[in-house]
């Protein structure tokens, strides 16, 4: 074989090896479509004004939208809520022209040439008497205080900052609540909101839980909405509400429920079960360690367990996945260590705080209920 000729080879294999290089690279990029850009193009807006229909939802919570509709019987046209509400008619026609949009509201015919807007199934949620109104969890979620922790996200994420709230308000979010009664009221009343869906869907979906239980304390319990719940379903448990004294302090009196002030990292009331609900998530994990280790310490060894109503990261198949996710960012943006665990996270403290075993089960919530014995 000539020189000549092994040079041309060899010059053809590196010309090869660069054609494969170059197709690998160009497998390697996703070739978008004019749909798809197009769809991006539409989408991007969604984030730039992300924040318009919370607002927009807060403005009409406020207004009593959702409330006067509840109170009237027909469709009610835009002229009789404005003059209800005291307000200007073309400023509620564009307000309602967007919920109606959004389909929080609906325009029903209440003439040939006249409509008037009655209420969703969404829109139910947003009326403050609704058994499962979730009105105060959209204020306390939309209050200044609450917003302002998200600006400082990046610097939290950058390490610049050891909190996000604590940037923006000086303080952790719970010692900022005793300092300020109006704001702890509304976190209570939000979560009051929270735990009356929660309960509702633990009691339907595993009301076994609550079998052959005399007591209940209920750690982190803020005004004594949960448990007041399932003492209503379950009459013969007796239950303990232990939070913080300044929590407890203005719990309102509970048929069944005694509230006691105290601190869940010093000790916690005996019962035959210690029940937490959206309380570790507020916390990392040598905090939750700790908290366990004080439940494990009040309940009976042999019959005793830790009922913890959470979410759990990971469920692909879990209708409200969504959700769990973004009360991950949340818990980045409102607490020092806290987040949202995966089951695999989750085994992780319950080994650490000494438990031998856990169950969990799906209910219709965000939440799934996880039960965890010594």
């Amino acid at each position: 074989m000539s020189p000549c000729i092994v040079f041309f080879l060899f010059k053809g294999n590196q010309i090869l090896l660069l054609l494969h290089s170059i197709k690998i690279e160009m497998s390697k990029q996703k070739i978008i479509s004019k749909e798809e850009e197009a769809t991006a193009q539409q989408e991007i807006w969604k984030y730039v004004f992300g924040f318009t229909p919370m607002a927009v939802i807060k403005c009409a919570i406020e207004l009593g939208i959702p409330d006067l509709l509840n109170n009237h019987d027909t469709p009610i046209t835009l002229t009789e809520l404005a003059t209800k509400l005291g307000c200007s008619i073309p400023l509620l026609h564009r307000i309602m022209r967007f919920l109606v949009q959004y389909n929080i509201f609906q325009e029903k015919p209440v003439s040939e040439t006249c409509f008037g807007y009655v209420h969703t199934p969404l829109s139910q949620l947003l009326t403050t008497r609704d058994k499962y109104s979730m009105a105060d969890f959209v204020l306390l979620e939309s209050s200044p205080i609450m917003l302002a922790p998200w600006h400082k996200l990046s610097a939290r994420v950058l390490g610049k900052e050891e909190s996000a709230f604590g940037a923006a308000h000086g303080n952790d979010v719970w010692k900022f609540a005793a300092a300020n009664p109006g704001h702890s009221k509304l976190i209570d009343d939000a979560m009051a909101c929270d735990a009356r869906v929660a309960v509702g869907a633990v009691i339907e979906g595993c009301p076994e839980v609550f079998k052959e239980l005399r007591t209940v304390v209920d750690v982190g319990g803020g005004d004594g909405t949960a448990l007041r719940l399932i003492v209503e379903a379950c009459p013969w448990i007796n239950g303990i509400n232990f939070d913080l004294p300044h929590v407890v302090s203005v719990a309102p009196a509970c048929v069944g429920v005694k509230h006691v002030g105290g601190d869940m990292f010093d000790h916690v009331p005996k019962a035959d079960a210690a029940y937490l609900m959206k309380v570790l998530h507020d916390w990392g994990d040598e905090e939750c360690i700790n908290i366990l280790k004080k439940c494990r310490e009040a309940i009976p060894h042999d019959i005793g367990k830790v009922i913890i109503v959470e979410a759990v990261v990971g469920q692909e198949d879990h209708e409200f996945k969504d959700v769990a996710l973004m009360l991950d960012m949340v818990m980045m943006a409102h607490t020092h260590n806290g987040k949202e665990r995966t089951l695999k996270e989750w085994s992780y403290v319950f080994h650490e705080a000494g438990f031998s075993r856990y169950t969990i089960k799906h209910i219709r919530a965000y939440q799934s209920v996880i039960e965890v014995y010594p």
